[in-house]
């Protein structure tokens, strides 16, 4: 079987990795020439929209999936015309509008932060005049890691953060006093399988995911499956997804959801007996899924602008290091790294020297 993938970064390196074990083959499309994934499988190296390598790709591979949702969703519908694309396009066209991932989540009864419409400073303004300070100003499409997002404290900063959005359609959002932000990652199948794993608590450094650690027998966990059920029947959905959510007195607020797999789910790759990749490739497959069981005390440290050296990370009692094959930049993902030990103790003494060593090569 040959799995086509657009786009070539570390998600899809991770996808391929999980895999070749299974003996799968894999053609990636992506306009990067030296993209990441691209070494693991044929490099189909042009832009997403080009129609000679869409027929290529729909020709040669027995499914599609995506590594990330600001794929346009127009090619994902024209190849799901030639053969099948798992997550479907749907989930994709809302993922990418926060506008629409609002309003899906609202007629699914889940709640959210209060939010508002804003397509010019005068709708900013009066929308702040109901929405409490502060809130954040969010860029409907192509946000991620912090990105395309402003933080409003006062009145007078209404002018100036709309003239940095430069005109581009955008919502605005109450904070949301939580005491955790957390995620909820679940594969689902074409045959309605569905397996969950224990959910991820995680922490963001300026927008970006510092850290996931695995939550076994977390209180919240029905909670969060009994969400997440919702918007995988909702769109009848094929993959692995996750769902962000904020913990509020132990009332979840969904944030947003991922079609795809997603960096608080890295620590699956050593901590659960079947990780996120594998299964997301299982369900694309309709392949039974396998196990979600955590193994013992496990969690996740991305590296952001620059890499500790190989050698320094393994030092750490129970690390297992993940390189992206990416130059280091400022705020770029280039490297994760976990922790899983058998032992509380143990794990939660590495994962600080682990987290130590990523703050002190940042931006490096």
């Amino acid at each position: 079987m040959k799995i086509g993938i657009l786009g070539g970064g570390q998600l899809a390196r991770m996808l391929a990795l999980s895999g070749y074990p299974l003996g799968l083959e894999f053609i990636i499309l992506d306009p990067s020439k030296d993209a990441g994934a691209t070494r693991l499988g044929k490099h189909l190296h042009g832009q997403y929209d080009d129609p000679a390598l869409l027929a290529e790709l729909a020709e040669e591979a027995d499914v599609i999936t995506y590594e990330f949702e600001n794929v346009p969703a127009e090619v994902a519908e024209f190849l799901a015309e030639h053969t099948q694309v798992y997550p479907a396009p749907n989930a994709l066209c809302i993922a990418q509008d926060r506008l629409e991932e609002k309003n899906f989540f609202h007629q699914l009864n889940i709640p959210t932060a209060d939010f508002a419409t804003v397509n010019c400073l005068e709708d900013l303004q009066q929308a702040m005049t109901s929405i409490a300070y502060p809130a954040i100003l969010k860029s409907r499409r192509m946000g991620y890691d912090g990105k395309g997002q402003i933080v409003l404290k006062s009145s007078g900063q209404l002018a100036q953060a709309w003239d940095a959005m430069q005109g581009a359609p955008s919502i605005v959002e109450s904070f949301v006093p939580f005491q955790r932000e957390i995620s909820i990652i679940a594969a689902r199948r074409a045959s309605g399988e569905i397996v969950f794993y224990p959910l991820s608590e995680n922490i963001h450094q300026q927008g970006i995911l510092r850290v996931s650690e695995c939550c076994k027998n977390d209180a919240l966990q029905h909670q969060a499956e009994d969400v997440v059920v919702r918007v995988l029947n909702a769109l009848d959905y094929v993959g692995i997804i996750a769902l962000e959510l904020f913990d509020v007195n132990g009332k979840l607020f969904a944030n947003e959801f991922a079609p795809r797999v997603h960096n608080s789910g890295h620590w699956t790759i050593e901590g659960a007996e079947t990780s996120q990749f594998e299964n997301h490739l299982r369900a694309i497959l309709d392949l039974p899924l396998g196990s979600t069981k955590a193994r013992g005390h496990t969690g996740m440290v991305n590296f952001i602008g620059g890499a500790a050296s190989t050698e320094r990370v393994l030092e750490i009692p129970h690390a297992h290091i993940h390189l992206y094959d990416k130059d280091p930049r400022k705020g770029r993902k280039v490297a994760h790294a976990t922790i899983r030990s058998d032992d509380a103790s143990q794990y939660s003494q590495s994962l600080q020297r682990l987290l130590k060593l990523a703050q002190s090569t940042d931006d490096s």
